[in-house]
């Protein structure tokens, strides 16, 4: 057979592209005697061990064998093949276990040639903790309380969620505790009431900490709450109309108004639902929509037939990867940490569906639907979810198309080849050399990269006032913002110089802005030169006269100086750039105060080891907490005895 007539048809690719792939198919071709014809995981991996790719199969043999057909294969999978430099396997009972192990590794190790579900954070919850009815009546256990949650739903009582943002569940929550009345407020703060607090005056609280309500009067509250939350009970407004014209009728006008505000509350929640199907009792709703090579999906919450919100999603896959395989790839990773709900309604089908539904039931204990509404009510929630999806794809390709003007814009300003990709802009924040902590953020095409923002906790830095010890021969000295940047472009740019070592492909921007003058240029310059590194553009942004915004002098490395009209749109962007490192590293700073002060003053409580220390801080979240913690409290917390409780609460109270 001629080279020509091979089967794999590398040979038609041109040579310095047939050569990997050539290796990479001979690779997987040596590995496919010792695959199994059952259903496993498969990992591709390049020769630095990184995952390029992670896949399911009923039979792994048969899966793995059709990528050595090379021209049949996408652009996107040939080059996968010319990347792979080892497979590792792990072989399954069934396919569903399979496709549960795939969601988990590719959330894990977030291969590059897979669609990855980004910024996947937890929901919250609202939590309407247990109570204990043989608890004496001055004791907060008698009491549930209702409060906002995220993480593991392990502590016992009731939880109604998710809702899709922080938002949403506060709005919700500040209306129930008003329609219910019910306390918010720690054990530790509730322990400490002598008269009702603020809540109460503003009537979001029954003050049970106080006895202004009786027993059986708050399980009512707690009662028609859950109700009202499981979707059980549509006729509590009415009920409490009916309460309120009562009350009106006997004169107790105060009663009545008490009445009207819970009915405005339970509106207000109402008001907000935007759209809702009664019957729908426990649904998530994905529509998926696609345009210029990205997808948007939207998901909407709907619990007791109430929309707990949605979220817009934009996962990252090839430009020619089809709908259908990206919307089963979302809902894999999706529901990887969390319990599906009993009816999931796709805007399309999907690949694979009957499988998906199975792997999703056995996640959650119980039947699961994967449906795919034609009419109905149903399909009107589907085509709502659509047209959010449009819109938010619609205002993310706007943002894109304008943020790519904007780099090149920029680049033309300070005569930079290209458009950059990566732009990462430095600030340092501290408090006359105290905790000092510098910070980078980065920007591109798509806005700002918050997964590849770092901060630097200055490691040299000597505040003002410190006495004892020899000086380090690197010191910075209080306030000495120079050495500071120094440090956190030297640790920055070194990390850099070893990923090049270690992998041949280290992270570089394409430009580099300083949140400073000419001296910070610079301090950066001297940095850089030090390494070596003589290719990295770097600008340095000085506040105008009087520190005015709008006024901005851009310093270049060339020594030239580069200014804006006021209200010019490029200016605007690079401000913005700047502004978003100075409030990370504001935020940066007051953390890494706080946690300082957290210490000190946890130190000083006499029998607190790291150990209880840290205790007292997942038990209580910060200092000010176990100040405020009763005895009881402090007692009821894992590690801290009865006698290492009454040292902690009389430390704090005056008697220790």
């Amino acid at each position: 057979m001629s080279d020509t007539e091979r089967e794999d048809g590398i040979e038609e690719l041109s040579g310095a592209e047939a050569a990997p792939l050539a290796a990479g198919a001979a690779l997987i071709k040596e590995h496919l005697p010792r695959l199994p014809q059952g259903p496993g995981v498969y990992r591709m991996l390049d020769r630095r061990g990184d995952a390029l790719y992670v896949g399911k199969a009923r039979s792994v043999a048969k899966r793995v064998a059709n990528y050595c057909a090379i021209t049949k294969l996408p652009e996107r999978l040939r080059r996968m093949v010319a990347e792979t430099a080892a497979l590792e396997v792990v072989s399954t009972h069934t396919e569903v276990e399979a496709l549960l192990l795939e969601s988990n590794l590719i959330k894990r190790l977030r291969p590059r040639y897979n669609v990855l579900l980004r910024d996947d954070k937890s929901f919250p919850y609202i939590h309407i903790t247990a109570a204990d009815p043989a608890a004496p009546l001055d004791s907060p256990k008698r009491w549930a309380r209702i409060i906002k949650h995220r993480g593991a739903r392990d502590e016992g009582g009731l939880y109604y969620g998710p809702f899709a943002s922080a938002g949403a569940v506060n709005r919700t929550l500040t209306s129930l505790q008003r329609a219910f009345l019910l306390r918010s407020c720690t054990d530790g703060v509730f322990s400490g009431r002598t008269r009702p607090c603020l809540l109460h005056q503003i009537k979001r609280c029954s003050a049970p900490c106080v006895g202004r309500v009786t027993p059986e009067q708050y399980a009512e509250f707690i009662k028609q709450a859950e109700d009202f939350l499981a979707g059980r009970d549509t006729g509590i407004r009415e009920r409490f109309a009916a309460e309120m014209e009562q009350a009106s009728a006997a004169l107790e006008f105060e009663t009545a108004a008490s009445y009207r505000d819970r009915i405005r509350a339970l509106a207000h929640i109402q008001a907000r639902q935007d759209i809702n199907v009664q019957e729908l009792d426990e649904a998530d709703v994905i529509a998926a929509q696609r345009e210029a090579g990205q997808t948007c999906i939207q998901v909407f919450f709907f619990r007791g037939g109430q929309n707990w919100g949605n979220r817009a999603y934009f996962p990252r896959h090839d430009k020619v990867a089809a709908s259908q395989e990206v919307l089963a790839a979302f809902i894999g990773q999706f529901y990887d940490n969390k319990t599906p709900p009993k009816l999931v309604l796709l805007s399309e089908d999907v690949p694979d569906a009957e499988l998906i539904q199975e792997a999703l039931s056995v996640r959650a204990g119980r039947k699961v639907e994967l449906t795919v509404p034609q009419r109905g009510e149903k399909r009107k929630l589907v085509e709502h979810g659509l047209e959010n999806a449009k819109n938010a794809l619609a205002r993310r390709l706007a943002e894109s198309s304008s943020q790519r003007k904007m780099l090149e814009a920029a680049a033309e300003a300070f005569r930079l080849e290209a458009a950059p990709e990566r732009i990462e802009i430095y600030d340092n924040s501290h408090i006359q050399g105290a905790n000092a902590v510098g910070a980078m953020v980065v920007a591109g095409p798509e806005g700002f990269i918050k997964s590849a923002y770092r901060k630097f906790n200055i490691k040299t830095a000597r505040p003002k006032g410190e006495a004892g010890g020899p000086v380090p021969e690197n010191a910075i000295a209080p306030g000495d913002d120079f050495g500071m940047m120094r440090e956190v472009l030297t640790r920055r740019f070194k990390r850099a110089i070893e990923e090049d070592a270690e992998r041949e492909r280290g992270t570089w921007p394409d430009l580099v802005l300083i949140d400073g003058g000419a001296g910070q240029l610079s301090a950066a310059r001297t940095v850089l030169g030090d390494l070596g590194i003589n290719d990295v553009p770097l600008v340095a942004i000085a506040k105008g006269p009087d520190r005015n915004a709008g006024r901005e002098t851009f310093h270049l490395l060339d020594g030239s100086e580069r200014n804006f009209p006021p209200g010019d749109a490029v200016l605007f962007f690079l401000q913005r750039l700047r502004d978003e490192a100075h409030r990370f590293a504001i935020g940066a700073h007051r953390a890494r105060r706080s946690a300082s002060t957290l210490r000190s003053q946890l130190d000083e409580v006499p029998g607190i080891g790291a150990r209880r220390k840290k205790a007292l801080l997942m038990r209580f979240g910060s200092a000010k907490g176990v100040a405020a913690a009763g005895l009881a409290d402090l007692e009821s917390t894992p590690g801290i005895s009865k006698v290492v409780a009454k040292k902690i609460y009389d430390f704090f109270h005056g008697e220790g």
